[in-house]
């Protein structure tokens, strides 16, 4: 094993997927002759070339469409977005292309592409660079959602999705770039679709995923101290979600909090509270608590959005909430 920062493992993903295919190829802006915006490219310039690291101009709709298209004629692209906020100008070719091209052509096209970049709040970036869209592509049938929380996760599953023919929404966060974690030196891959549990508990199960599972780890800490016993699970992958993981140990638990940085109203916690209620409604023991940002657009102001984000204390009390303490 080796210790590296997560924007490394992002690009030591990218390198070895372009050495093994030269299909494979990375566009976005400033990912060339800047080792990209986050320095997740750092060399590939020098190493794969201009015309397999391109920069692009600030046109998001323009480059999405350039790369789905090019999967059509036997390319494998990977598309870097500054951040997700970004992806809006061209989510009309992500959503009615990308995502249906297999269906309306009746399978003779596939549409193996990676879109990437960061998700979610990076501190005081304000209200249009700081919003969680993990939910939005997960509706929408034809696209797969990968929020990795560590370099390790990530590397494995850009790998995965790099090598998928479908397309692959690919979430990252500014705040984890420079995270440091164990990788191994060799070849790996962690498949889509699975769920990992990050600590075992038996008295309450958290689910979490992306940087917002860290608050989750510094409560199990704190209430470990008070005698109760937290299971956290690592989504990993939002769509297709690790359903069997959520229940199975729900059923261990018999309580449930679910911690995700994004607005309340119709996310990916309410589709697991659905999940739960309806799989597994008889092992609960006290109502599913979920907790979210507050219903109002980034504040810009540091004590707003100290408030504004979900922490450590939320989890807390939800926990105790379930435990009826």
């Amino acid at each position: 094993m080796k210790t590296i920062q997560f924007r490394e493992a992002i690009c030591e993903a990218m390198s070895e997927e372009m050495r093994r295919d030269e299909s494979v190829y990375l566009m976005g802006e400033e990912v060339a002759e800047y080792n990209g915006a986050y320095k997740a490219s750092k060399g590939m310039l020098d190493e794969f070339g201009a015309k397999r690291v391109i920069d692009t101009p600030i046109a998001e709709l323009g480059f999405a469409g350039i790369a789905i298209g090019s999967t059509m004629t036997g390319n494998r692209p990977i598309v870097e977005y500054m951040t997700f906020n970004f992806s809006l100008v061209g989510i009309d070719q992500i959503i009615n292309n990308a995502a249906k091209i297999r269906q309306m052509s009746g399978g003779q096209f596939k549409c193996p592409i990676v879109f990437r970049g960061p998700t979610a709040s990076a501190g005081q970036l304000g209200a249009t660079h700081s919003q969680a869209f993990e939910n939005w592509f997960a509706n929408t049938p034809g696209l797969k959602v990968v929020v990795p929380s560590n370099p390790y996760d990530a590397k494995g599953l850009l790998k995965a999705s790099i090598r998928d023919d479908d397309p692959v929404i690919f979430m990252e966060s500014e705040q984890m770039y420079g995270d440091k974690g164990e990788v191994p030196e060799g070849e790996y891959i962690i498949p889509i679709g699975v769920a990992d549990i990050k600590r075992e508990g038996i008295d309450v199960t958290i689910v979490s995923f992306g940087k917002i599972i860290k608050e989750a780890y510094k409560a199990a800490d704190v209430l470990e101290k008070e005698g109760i016993s937290c299971e956290i699970i690592d989504l990993r992958t939002v769509r297709p979600m690790d359903r069997k993981a959520i229940v199975e140990s729900v059923k261990k638990t018999n309580r449930l909090v679910v911690l995700e940085e994004a607005w309340p109203f119709g996310n990916v916690a309410t589709e697991i509270t659905y999940l739960v209620q309806s799989e597994a409604f008889d092992y609960l023991d006290a109502p599913i608590v979920k907790i979210n940002t507050a219903d109002t657009p980034a504040p810009y102001s540091p004590v707003l959005l100290e408030e504004w984000l979900p922490n450590s204390e939320d989890v807390i009390k939800a926990v105790k909430k379930v435990m009826y303490k």
